[in-house]
């Protein structure tokens, strides 16, 4: 078992892992296409989480699991990942694309009340509407500079459906997976989005990679950075949470990209930004002051 004061920092280290995803995006996806940047990241992924089976030995799941990880490999990773990094490469800005993706907890919210019976409170709804505002000010108020918010009809349709993944992904494994083996569900996870995405790049795409030094750091990052550690900690307490609570915290995923653009890049917060970000923060805080998942540590076999 972790110690319980390294136990409540687990939400937030998942956050400040999870913020990274877009920066990862936007330096690979100048020398490779999308499909092609997933499919190469999950193979290699794939390799990783093996050698962490093979050291482990934990149970593996029967068929009927395996078939409800893939499932969630198709939404969470599939869906997800590949809607993010295509709406990125048809155009849309990683901000954009961050503050569609983060209307989950609100669909999240809105699913889990009529299809899994949990019970949204008063100040988790105001918790909810004050995220989603701060997240709106944030990218559409916070920044120093009058960018244009560039959005096709494509790359729209993909940030959708990466929100529809996400969202039914992470009621479908609070579900259907909380008793499997978090390295091998999350191993067929990645096996079913691995398959997705070399389909998807063989029928769309020419597979021409540049190996530059920066698209082998932004893939290294993204593979051990994201794939790896973040996606371990988010099932975890998809497992140990109510699916409403864990949603909460992507709220944060678009103040905290932004405050990590500011400190990487030099990209200023105007007030309009900070405050954005204070009351995202609070929105969070509603939603789980009272119900804090309590997330425990994985027992290995």
């Amino acid at each position: 078992m972790l110690p319980p004061h390294l136990i409540r920092w687990i939400p937030f280290l998942f956050v400040l892992l999870w913020s990274t995803g877009f920066i990862g995006a936007k330096y690979a996806l100048p020398y490779a296409e999308p499909f092609t940047v997933l499919a190469i990241r999950m193979y290699i992924t794939l390799g990783v989480f093996l050698a962490l089976i093979k050291i482990y030995r934990p149970r593996w799941p029967n068929p009927t699991e395996t078939a409800h990880s893939m499932v969630v490999g198709a939404l969470v990773h599939g869906a997800y990942l590949g809607g993010v990094f295509a709406a990125i490469n048809a155009g849309m800005s990683a901000g954009l694309s961050s503050l569609l993706v983060g209307l989950q907890p609100i669909l999240t919210a809105l699913i889990a009340w009529g299809w899994m019976g949990d019970r949204i409170s008063k100040k988790q709804l105001a918790g909810l509407l004050l995220g989603i505002a701060g997240v709106s000010i944030v990218l559409l108020l916070g920044k120093s500079t009058n960018n244009a918010l560039h959005v096709t009809t494509v790359s729209l349709l993909f940030a959708l459906m990466a929100l529809f993944g996400i969202t039914l992904g992470t009621l479908y494994q609070k579900r259907f997976c909380g008793k499997i083996d978090l390295l091998p569900g999350t191993f067929y996870q990645y096996l079913a989005n691995a398959i997705i995405m070399s389909c998807l790049s063989l029928l769309f795409e020419t597979g021409e990679v540049q190996w530059e030094p920066q698209f082998i750091i932004a893939l290294l990052w993204l593979v051990f950075g994201l794939s790896l550690s973040a996606i371990l900690l988010l099932m975890l307490m998809i497992r140990e949470g109510e699916a409403t609570k864990v949603a909460a915290y992507f709220y944060l995923t678009p103040p905290v990209t932004a405050l990590l653009a500011w400190i990487l890049f030099d990209e200023q917060l105007t007030p309009w930004g900070a405050a954005g970000v204070c009351l995202t923060a609070y929105g969070v805080y509603l939603v789980i002051r009272n119900t804090s998942p309590r997330i425990k540590n994985v027992t290995e076999e």
